[in-house]
């Protein structure tokens, strides 16, 4: 079955990216490549216990198995050796990009307590976006009783826009509520 969110893309918000920048093939239009959850977990190097929650957790949210991320280097000021574990990270295509989107944009972003919307300046200059979360509660799929700690993640949307005009039309008409 095909996501809702990919659905709509193909059905409406190409033909107006199409209308609005003057493409002249349907390859043109930006589209969303791939989407990556990332959660830093620092207590990790003190109790392996936070990382086994947050993998959990992420996995939950996503659908997918994230990645342990290691540290590259030490760094004595943070009691940190290499190779200590430090986050997790899931990179979503195809059919859960569309279905973690979807989730995302209907069912956790309203959630957020005083809500008023994404800012702007999450775009990096190359139509890529990148926005924060400061809590996972705001998923469904997590169970409330079971969470250790309150934790926040960092979710990156890597778009083929050519640059950040592109893309924030591109997530407007997906349904990204943008503040003013």
């Amino acid at each position: 079955m095909v996501p809702r969110l990919q659905t709509k893309y193909k059905e409406e918000v190409i033909p107006r990216l199409m209308k609005e920048f003057a493409f002249k093939n349907v390859m043109e239009a930006p589209r969303i490549e791939k989407v990556v959850v990332n959660i830093g977990v620092g207590e990790a190097k003190v109790d392996i216990k936070y990382m086994d929650a947050s993998i959990n957790e992420l996995t939950q949210i996503t659908g997918q198995r994230p990645v342990l991320k290691r540290a590259k280097k030490s760094v004595a000021g943070f009691k940190l050796r290499e190779g200590m574990p430090v986050a997790c990270a899931v990179t979503l295509r195809g059919t859960k990009k569309w279905e973690f989107l979807d989730r995302l944009l209907s069912l956790a972003l309203p959630r957020i307590k005083d809500f008023q919307g994404v800012s702007r300046k999450g775009f990096d200059g190359r139509g890529n976006f990148n926005l924060g979360l400061k809590e996972q509660l705001i998923f469904p799929e997590i169970d409330y009783d079971k969470v250790i700690r309150v934790r926040g993640m960092n979710i990156s949307i890597v778009t083929t826009a050519k640059n950040d005009e592109e893309a924030y039309l591109l997530l407007k008409e997906l349904g990204m509520p943008f503040s003013r």
